[in-house]
């Protein structure tokens, strides 16, 4: 597929907002202004977008608890975010959601959840509502290897199959659960998109660290699904540069793991260096970009620091659905 130099710049400022947001994070924990646990997505950019770059704003997607790329993926605002993760009452879920449960219906992004596998099923019935509507919308959700043991994904993906929902599931399989590896918890057959493919539904394989072969394959993904052909999952083999979550001292790693993983799999570094070898863009436009997003996510940053807390009278909201 052609891609216009407009689409390759806008896929490249994504991924540099996630990996900017991330790794600024990274370093505002360490402050103790921001409360709970939060979970990074670095260098796992080119499978967000990847696959998010295919979406319009009716389709919908459930995430993880590792969700800050998938929300800035599908469109949610990164101010508003960062307000959230602060517990600042004017975040996208009015503080109270934090890093683990940011929300924005009106993107499309139906939330982050801290329970392993918890997505599956809620993605299953927004399929089954965009079934009903017959508007051509999807539903996808974005598990982790570590989802792919769970019930409540074996149940969905079962579910999907039955009532022939446009679902998707997503596995980003970044080869560790918590602190477990891949090779110790899944089964003696490691390749996690066969397990889909038993329920019977197709399945698609990709490299998670590069943005081009994810998308080219989410492409054919969702033509399939979108004709009608019931769901359909894809195993995207990427990679965490951090830990399970900050503060997570990876003992669990090899010696020079990490440096190898930064210095070979990198999904930026590898899309500058494709873009750049095909003379499809020049190198400072890419540097211009890196310079706004730095930009933005200070300002982001400096705004939720400044904002007030959620007025304590408004502890009752939001806790109960009013159907009159």
């Amino acid at each position: 597929m052609q891609f216009s130099r407009d689409d390759l710049v806008g896929a490249y400022r994504r991924m540099k907002t996630i990996r900017a947001f991330e790794e600024r994070l990274h370093d505002e924990i360490k402050t103790g202004e921001i409360a709970g646990f939060t979970h990074l997505y670095a260098g796992q950019e080119a499978a967000a977008v990847g696959v998010c770059d295919h979406l319009t704003i009716e389709d919908m997607i459930v995430s993880t608890h590792r969700g800050h790329g998938h929300c800035i993926a599908k469109g949610c605002d990164v101010k508003g975010m960062m307000l959230e993760i602060y517990g600042r009452g004017g975040g996208l879920c009015k503080g109270r959601g934090g890093s683990m449960h940011i929300a924005d219906l009106s993107v499309g992004m139906l939330g982050a959840n801290g329970i392993v596998g918890g997505g599956a099923p809620q993605a299953v019935g927004a399929a089954m509502a965009a079934k009903l509507d017959r508007k051509g919308r999807v539903a996808i959700a974005f598990s982790g290897d570590g989802a792919c043991n769970q019930g409540t994904t074996f149940e969905a993906m079962n579910m999907a199959v039955v009532t022939k929902v446009p679902a998707i599931f997503v596995f980003e399989n970044n080869h560790y659960s918590e602190h477990t590896g891949v090779d110790y918890a899944v089964g003696t057959n490691k390749d996690i998109a066969s397990r889909a493919e038993a329920f019977g539904m197709k399945v698609w394989r990709a490299n998670g660290c590069d943005y081009f072969d994810t998308y080219e394959t989410m492409r054919a993904l969702l033509d399939y699904v979108r004709a009608g052909n019931g769901p359909a999952a894809i195993e995207l083999d990427t990679e965490r540069f951090y830990g399970h979550f900050e503060g997570d001292p990876q003992r669990y790693r090899g010696n020079g793991e990490l440096d190898r993983i930064r210095d070979e799999r990198d999904c930026l570094a590898a899309f500058r260096t494709r873009v750049f070898d095909a003379k499809l863009i020049d190198p400072t436009m890419l540097d211009a970009v890196d310079t706004e997003v730095a930009t933005l996510i200070d300002a982001a940053v400096a705004e939720a620091r400044a904002a007030p807390p959620p007025d304590p009278a408004t502890v009752a909201e939001d806790v109960y659905v009013d159907y009159v």
